[in-house]
């Protein structure tokens, strides 16, 4: 896992853009948000993980297969510069945990006989609310 986040860190290309919002002068001068863009591509990462960073990364996915993250929101480069790369570190982390799988369970046959009771119940009940011949 280190060597893939090592590897994302030294990929990694940032450009500081002027931020929007509140924040009077300083905004308007000083370029304090960052874009981060990682390829995923350059990583070289198994088609498991490779695949599950896609999903996870959504519609932060570009075209051309960066993942770009915008971090606006503290005052100084250096936060939001931290901000976007912890953001990263955590995506990337995620993609290579393994997803639990899920054990099929199944229902024995005191559950299904309860079960189709209670549905047969259910629909005698909703047969009720039917419309009222006089």
């Amino acid at each position: 896992m280190g060597r893939i986040l090592d590897r994302a860190n030294e990929i990694a290309e940032e450009a500081f853009i002027a931020a929007s919002g509140p924040g009077g002068q300083n905004v308007n001068k000083v370029a304090t948000a960052v874009q981060l863009r990682v390829n995923i591509y350059a990583l070289g990462l198994p088609p498991r993980i490779f695949n599950r960073l896609t999903d996870i990364a959504g519609n932060r996915l570009n075209q051309a297969g960066e993942i770009v993250i915008d971090a606006r929101s503290h005052r100084t480069q250096d936060a939001n510069r931290r901000d976007a790369r912890e953001r990263m570190a955590k995506m990337i982390e995620e993609a290579i945990k393994e997803p639990k799988r899920r054990a099929k369970t199944r229902v024995n046959r005191v559950g299904k006989r309860k079960r189709l009771a209670n549905k047969k119940a259910q629909g005698e009940k909703k047969a009720w609310r039917g419309k009222v011949d006089i």
